[in-house]
């Protein structure tokens, strides 16, 4: 083998990460060159996208162009920011089908699995391959003008249809598996995952889901109806949801970062996708903690159960 060869062969073997990084936060810079530096001191490239090169002009990484390609041949995508940094994060990591590991620089920060100060562990934990992959329940989400398809997407969180003028509900009629279920003038309506039951839906007074309940969560929003309870249906269902043909226009969300205009009379259709997003889990713990430490909810004075209870 020639040492050009042998090279070559080198540099395919490094590990990579690619680090994604809320570029408006005035720490992730800090954080993100610590980081980046932690890594490539053990033997790891960093990638960055163009998308969050300025803002981080320090951080020695390798530039690639922020496409649906940013995370191929990467083994995690990092991403240090808020649940928005978050989602960004998302999106690259489950095209490239490889787990995302967050890392909390904002306020509530769900979807992360560490906080700042737990920087140096997460390095080491990357370095080691010591985390664990938790699936999460993904949706797509169709929208159709007769039987035409108009639009597609897909969330990790939530499909919000919302009302864009602010005097005007829309009218929406509400399906379950080909089945007409009710009609509601609202706001809008949230259909949202377990992972997004603690967002949207969870804001507009839908069931908090345990992450291992896969189900999708219907929420309506303020809603002039006497059935408009939050409903929560099997995974394998498919929820339609039919603008009024003579009522105003709406525009759905994904996730709070994609928006899709949709015009009386379109039908929008949600289901389980078949493709979840992969979390990199670090710290062991359950659900129930992480709601305790995220909502700072009231447990003092808590005994738990004795053994002859249990």
């Amino acid at each position: 083998m020639t040492d050009a060869a042998a090279s070559a062969g080198l540099q395919a073997a490094r590990r990579m990460v690619l680090l994604v990084v809320h570029s408006q936060r005035g720490s992730a810079a800090e954080f993100a060159q610590q980081t980046a530096r932690g890594l490539q001191d053990r033997g790891m490239d960093v990638v960055v996208t163009d998308e969050d090169r300025d803002s981080l002009a320090d951080v020695p990484a390798r530039v690639v162009p922020t496409d649906e390609h940013a995370a191929d041949g990467c083994e995690l995508v990092v991403v240090l920011g808020g649940d928005g940094t978050i989602l960004r994060g998302a999106e690259l990591a489950r095209v490239a089908d490889v787990p995302l590991l967050g890392v909390n620089l904002g306020h509530v920060g769900f979807l992360a699995e560490a906080e700042r100060e737990d920087i140096n562990a997460v390095v080491h934990g990357i370095v080691d391959r010591s985390w664990q992959v938790e699936e999460r329940m993904a949706i797509d989400v169709r929208v159709f003008r007769g039987d035409d398809l108009v639009a597609s997407t897909w969330a990790l969180n939530e499909m919000s249809l919302e009302k864009t003028i602010r005097e005007r509900m829309i009218d929406v009629l509400v399906e379950v598996d080909g089945r007409p279920l009710s009609r509601w003038g609202c706001d809008g309506v949230v259909c949202a995952t377990p992972t997004g039951s603690t967002a949207y839906a969870f804001s507009a007074g839908g069931p908090v889901v345990w992450p291992e309940v896969e189900a999708l969560v219907v929420v309506p929003l303020s809603a002039h109806a006497l059935f408009a309870r939050p409903l929560v249906v099997s995974p394998r269902s498919v929820v339609a949801l039919e603008l009024h043909g003579s009522g105003p226009a709406a525009v759905l969300w994904a996730d709070g970062r994609r928006s899709i205009d949709v015009p009386p009379a379109a039908r929008i259709d949600v289901r389980t996708s078949r493709q979840p997003v992969r979390l990199a889990r670090l710290i062991p713990g359950t659900f129930t903690d992480r709601l305790v430490a995220k909502f700072s909810l009231p447990v003092a004075g808590w005994r738990g159960a004795s053994e002859s209870r249990s």
